[in-house]
């Protein structure tokens, strides 16, 4: 009986090999592929990408303006408009001036209106320092008028009589009869201005404004030369020469004391510029 050869173990190991030869000579090819189809894709997808993220931004943008456009085109009605106003804190201005200086009487838009417009177009009327405002909404405003207080009063080149802030600026007419010192300046420096007691000579005014209660009342003028040398008349004959309007607190307190413990004659001048070593002249010295 005659037997069929039987291949061996390596043959067939050899015989397989042609085919995963093949095989693995097909694979780059395929990977090749691949790599090119999405390098061809890639870019594409990008751009769309970008595409899709500008166009959203740029949606997101013009819906922002326009809500903008449309808030401010809504806050300018008329129900969002000034129809009430209260003003408080006034006393040398009247509610129709203040109304008609902000024009708040023209009701304008409630989001335009604020304390520092106000106080701009209200800097018109001397007597008013600051102002501050609180908004109700929709339509209601409420002005706090902050004015400033009068420290002395002081004839112009007219001879009248006015009311002087703590700059030295004329606030108005006052009566005669005044409660207040009174700024005095030499005649040739009243009849050279209009109004004096601005600029150097402004310092009678700085020292009225700070004179202290403890004396305050027994200050009948408030003499200023050319220089901006300060001299205190008394309602006594007392006279005390402050110099220039600095280190007020210690002169001030050196007055006190002088006041209260020295003895003094009619027409004395007491120098108090250096307010460790007062200096007294005039009909008699103590």
């Amino acid at each position: 009986m005659s037997r069929r050869p039987v291949a061996s173990t390596s043959t067939r190991t050899l015989a397989r090999a042609p085919s995963r030869a093949r095989e693995s000579a097909h694979a780059p090819r395929v990977e090749s592929r691949e790599a090119a189809l999405a390098s061809s894709i890639t870019p594409r997808s990008r751009r769309r990408r970008r595409v899709v993220l500008v166009s959203v931004s740029a949606g997101v943008v013009a819906a922002v303006v326009s809500l903008g456009y449309l808030g401010q085109w809504l806050l300018h009605q008329s129900f969002f408009r000034v129809h009430h106003v209260s003003v408080v804190g006034e006393r040398h201005e009247t509610l129709s001036q203040i109304l008609t200086t902000t024009r708040l009487s023209t009701h304008p838009a409630l989001l335009d209106v604020n304390a520092t417009t106000l106080s701009r177009e209200l800097a018109v009327y001397p007597w008013i320092a600051s102002v501050s405002v609180v908004k109700r909404w929709p339509s209601t405003v409420q002005v706090t008028i902050h004015e400033v207080s009068a420290v002395a009063v002081a004839f112009d080149a007219h001879h009248v009589l006015r009311y002087v802030g703590g700059d030295g600026r004329v606030l108005s007419d006052a009566p005669i009869g005044t409660n207040l010192p009174t700024l005095v300046t030499t005649p040739a420096s009243l009849a050279a201005k209009s109004w004096p007691y601005q600029g150097v000579e402004a310092a009678a005014a700085q020292v009225a404004a700070q004179l202290p209660e403890a004396f305050a009342a027994q200050v009948r003028q408030v003499i200023v030369d050319a220089h901006g040398n300060v001299t205190l008349q008394m309602t006594t004959p007392l006279r005390f020469f402050l110099g220039p309007a600095t280190n007020l607190t210690a002169k001030f307190v050196a007055v006190a004391s002088a006041l209260a413990h020295a003895t003094f004659v009619a027409g004395d001048l007491v120098d108090v510029t250096t307010p460790n070593e007062l200096s007294v002249t005039g009909p008699s010295s103590s």
